[in-house]
C-alpha cells in the first residue's frame, strides 16, 4: 500500500490560503525530515506543530496519520502535535503516513450529514500534505515520491 495528498490551487488563491498550503508543506517537511531510528514519534509531531502554531496556524486534533502493513490503515497513530521525545521509539523497518491537517482558524472540525465531509468549526480553510515513508537504518526513505515532482515546492 502507499498512501499520499497534495494540494492544487483552483485559480489564483489568497495570499492567506497560499501562505497555509505554503507552511503546510514545510510541516509535512519538518516532521518527515525528523524520521530516524531512535527518534519518537512526539519528535515527528512537535516539528509539524512547531511550524504550524508560529505561523499562526493550528494543528487538527481529530485526524493523523497511520501504520502501512498488512492492512492499510493500522497502529501506530501518527499525530501532527506532540513533546520532543514522547511516545513511540522509531525503529528501521517501520512504515507510516506523515499527513499534516492544518487550519487557518481554530483546531475544531465537524463531520456534515453525509458523514463523509469534514470541516472546520470555524469555517476557516483547512489544508492537507502527506506521504509515506520507511524508516531506515540511517533515516527515512520517501515511498510516495509525485511522479510529476513537488511543482513550485522543493523536494523532500
Amino acid at each position: 500500500y502507499g498512501d499520499t495528498s497534495r494540494m492544487y490551487f483552483v485559480g489564483t488563491p489568497s495570499v492567506r490560503a497560499k501562505r497555509l498550503v505554503d507552511i503546510t508543506y514545510q510541516s509535512l517537511v519538518a516532521g518527515i525530515k525528523t524520521v530516524r531510528p531512535g527518534a519518537t514519534l512526539g519528535d515527528i509531531g512537535a516539528a509539524i506543530q512547531r511550524i504550524a502554531e508560529d505561523a499562526g496556524f493550528s494543528v487538527v486534533r481529530e485526524y493523523c496519520g497511520h501504520g502501512v502493513g498488512e492492512i492499510y490503515h493500522t497502529d501506530p497513530q501518527i499525530l501532527h502535535y506532540g513533546t520532543p521525545g514522547e511516545g513511540m521509539p522509531l525503529k528501521a523497518g517501520m512504515i507510516f503516513t506523515i499527513e499534516p491537517m492544518i487550519n487557518a482558524g481554530k483546531a475544531g472540525t465537524s463531520v456534515l450529514s453525509d458523514g463523509w465531509t469534514v470541516v472546520t468549526k470555524d469555517r476557516s480553510l483547512s489544508a492537507q500534505w502527506e506521504h509515506t515513508v520507511a524508516v531506515t537504518d540511517t533515516g527515512f526513505d520517501l515511498l510516495t515520491p509525485w511522479p510529476e515532482g513537488t511543482g513550485d515546492y522543493p523536494a523532500i
